[in-house]
């Protein structure tokens, strides 16, 4: 008769946690997907749409010319190409940069280690808006000021304290004696570490990317502070849509949701791969 209550009280234990599992899942699904999803019915709906409440939940007149229309405003597909260079430089040079450093942190002891780390999260300390002129004035004298380039270097500033950290803790999940092995086999450090170490870290230096990804492409005051002519996305329609309506406004937010998530479904098996989970 005991045996028979500890295993009922098993069971809906374990039913309790499923339950509790899955609705945090809903409940975390409906937090990130509902925004998205009014953006795009006042984006798509005109300005019907946009202003109509309640909302229906399956839109019954959709339109694409207010996105069209958005999409043929003067100058916004060149800041669109503008951000999509900042986040190039931004993951290009984090995972560059940021992946020797979180591997040096992983691998060796020099003096100062726990000092490095702490100063490097201090850089994340200061906000930008105290270093905006001395900024302004350092990419003037370097021929840095309205451009790319420069824009893509302060996003690297903001993105690489967390892919060091992050590489950090990746590459210490890779077993070192694996590389052991590959230095018996006569892999040098080199090509014990692309051989060997690269191909096991690949899903978390992914990720890493994703989030210097996502931190250049939402960036906005940066990008507002050191360029004029040749704006980010998110420059751009800070100074442009603040006078218009409300629809083009949701269309100017789904232009700037859309890249970030078609780059993050783009390397989903990577991100995937990182919790064990197969995606074909």
């Amino acid at each position: 008769m005991s045996n028979t209550m500890n295993t009922s009280s098993t069971a809906g234990f374990i039913s309790a946690r499923r339950l509790l599992f899955w609705s945090g899942i809903v409940a975390l699904c409906a937090w990130v997907l509902v925004p998205i999803y009014l953006v795009a019915l006042g984006a798509l709906g005109g300005r019907t749409g946009a202003y109509q409440w309640p909302k229906n939940f399956l839109p019954t007149d959709i339109s694409l010319q207010p996105f069209l229309l958005f999409l043929r405003t003067e100058g916004v597909f060149q800041s669109f190409l503008n951000s999509l260079g900042a986040a190039g430089i931004t993951v290009a040079l984090s995972i560059a940069l940021g992946a020797p450093a979180g591997y040096a942190l992983a691998r060796y002891n020099f003096r100062g280690k726990d000092s490095y780390r702490l100063l490097v999260l201090l850089t994340r300390a200061f906000p930008l808006a105290i270093l905006a002129l001395p900024l302004t004035v350092s990419y003037i004298r370097l021929g840095l000021y309205d451009t790319v380039l420069g824009v893509g270097l302060i996003h690297t500033v903001l993105a690489l304290p967390f892919a060091a950290l992050v590489t950090q803790g990746i590459f210490l999940g890779v077993p070192r004696e694996l590389e052991e092995a590959a230095w018996v086999f006569g892999c040098t450090r080199i090509q014990a570490f692309f051989k060997v170490v690269a191909p096991l870290a690949l899903p978390g230096l992914v990720a890493t990317a994703v989030f210097a990804f996502v931190i250049s492409w939402n960036e906005v005051f940066a990008a507002s502070v050191l360029t004029v002519r040749h704006r980010t996305l998110t420059a751009y329609l800070l100074t442009v849509l603040s006078e218009s309506p409300m629809h083009y406004r949701f269309a100017g937010g789904l232009m700037l949701i859309l890249p970030s998530v078609v780059f993050i479904f783009a390397v989903r098996r990577y991100l995937f791969a990182i919790w064990g989970v197969s995606s074909k």
